[in-house]
Parts: C-alpha cells; sequence; structure tokens
C-alpha cells in the first residue's frame, strides 16, 4: 500500500474519558483509504518549542470495511504537539494526514487462536484488528486482555460487551492497576492476568501493543510457556515516551 496525503473532514468528536477522545474523519480527497486493520495515519504539526514540524503517528480504530471513515484515539499530553492539534479540532474542520503505514496487522492464520494483549490507547490498533478478523468471519477462540490505571480511564466497555455478544468466541477482560474500593473487576497489571490465565501457547498468535514494560513482560511470560508467533507495537506518547505504567 502506498503512502498517500489525504484530506478529511471532522465527522464526529467525542470524549471518552479526561483526557482521551475518539475523532471520526470523513475522507476527501481521495474519498476512500486502502488500509489493513493495526495500520496507522501520521500529522505533521507543529512543535510548540521547537518550532518545527514533527511528524506524530496515530493507529486507526475503525475497520477497513469502512474506508470513506477513520476513528482515531488519542490522549491529551500537556504540551503534546500532535494531541494538543487533535484536541483543537472541531466538527467541520478539515485535516490532512498521510498514510497507512505500519506492519502491525493480524497475519492470515486461520490455524490459530488469538490473544490480544494492551495497556492504555494501544487498545487503538486492537480494536481495529479483532472487529476486522470477526467481521471476516474468523471463527477459532480471540481474547483480549487490556490493563489501565482506574476507573475514570475505562472506556469501550459498551461496545466490546456488543462485540462479545454477536461473537461468542470473543472475549475480553480489563483489569486496573490502581482502582477504587468500588472496583469489581480484576486488580494488578495486565502481565497478571497474562501469567495466570494462559494456560497453553498451542496453536496461539499473540498481539501485544502498549508501554514498553507490557511489552517485554509479557513476551518473557509468553515465551515461558513455549514457542508462538507474537507481534509487537510499542506505543510512544506526544513526547516520545513510552511509560511503564
Amino acid at each position: 500500500m502506498a503512502i498517500q496525503l489525504f484530506q478529511a473532514r471532522v465527522e464526529q468528536v467525542r470524549d471518552l474519558t479526561h483526557d482521551v477522545r475518539e475523532l471520526v474523519l470523513r475522507l476527501l480527497a481521495p474519498p476512500k483509504i486502502d488500509f489493513k486493520a493495526g495500520q496507522f495515519v501520521s500529522f505533521e504539526v507543529i512543535h510548540p518549542t521547537l518550532h518545527r514540524p514533527v511528524t506524530r503517528p496515530y493507529s486507526i480504530v475503525s475497520t477497513p470495511s469502512r474506508p470513506d471513515l477513520i476513528t482515531l484515539l488519542f490522549n491529551l499530553v500537556p504540551g503534546g504537539p500532535g494531541s494538543t492539534y487533535l484536541f483543537s479540532l472541531r466538527l467541520g474542520d478539515e485535516t490532512r494526514f498521510k498514510g497507512p503505514a505500519g506492519a502491525f496487522y493480524v497475519r492470515d492464520d486461520p490455524a490459530r487462536d488469538l490473544l490480544f494483549v494492551a495497556t492504555g490507547t494501544g487498545i487503538a490498533p486492537i480494536r481495529s484488528m479483532i472487529e476486522d478478523r470477526l467481521e471476516r468471519g474468523f471463527e477459532r477462540r480471540v481474547t483480549l486482555y487490556w490493563g489501565l490505571r482506574s476507573e475514570r480511564d475505562v472506556y469501550y466497555q459498551d461496545e466490546l460487551s456488543a462485540v462479545a455478544k454477536r461473537h461468542p468466541h470473543f472475549s475480553y477482560v480489563i483489569t486496573l492497576s490502581r482502582p477504587q474500593a468500588q472496583w469489581s473487576g480484576p486488580v494488578g497489571r495486565v502481565t497478571t492476568l497474562v501469567e495466570e490465565r494462559l494456560t497453553s501457547v498451542k496453536h496461539l498468535a499473540v498481539y501485544l501493543c502498549g508501554n514498553s514494560g507490557m511489552i517485554r513482560d509479557v513476551t518473557a511470560l509468553v515465551n515461558k510457556k513455549g514457542l508462538c508467533p507474537i507481534y509487537r507495537e510499542k506505543y510512544y506518547d506526544d513526547r516520545g515516551e513510552s511509560p511503564d505504567d
């Protein structure tokens, strides 16, 4: 897929938490984008202190089945050039980006179950991957483990529950590392879920997206249980860092 320059219009803005926003863009020119679930697009923005253009990538949350629209997900990072720009966009605004790019996408292997592990907004490409596989009629087991900090950081529960109802072979678990007392779900880092619940890697492929610590630890845990394909996408924040929480 060749990288192209796209013109798009803001179709929808949705605040998911105190610092996470979802943006839906309608393609104008060209009117469609051909991408693989898990890939990203990039925006060129002016850095507020360096006063020069910098490039910031954002994974596509939506699936390739709607090539006229793409959905993006991002955190507001104080002083971050990319998120500051994207948070400034309003309904009807036009913007430009380049893409698609990236090698983090689901490999076609109908004989393997799929395990997806995400932290924070690392859910973006993974949600696209999961929904794309299920739209295509994938029949093997699909599991998502997603690590967040606290209740106020939780989103997409309704969407994931709806997917699970439509596809009984899909399941997901959200775990919080810093929950309040009223949280009734799993507690701890997402690595704990992998360690406790992953019993076998036979006929399994693993996809990891999030901070560097999670990717390192989950990779080690999976390798201890045996050999299977592991695909990784390290997520950096708007300052170019990959925090370990």
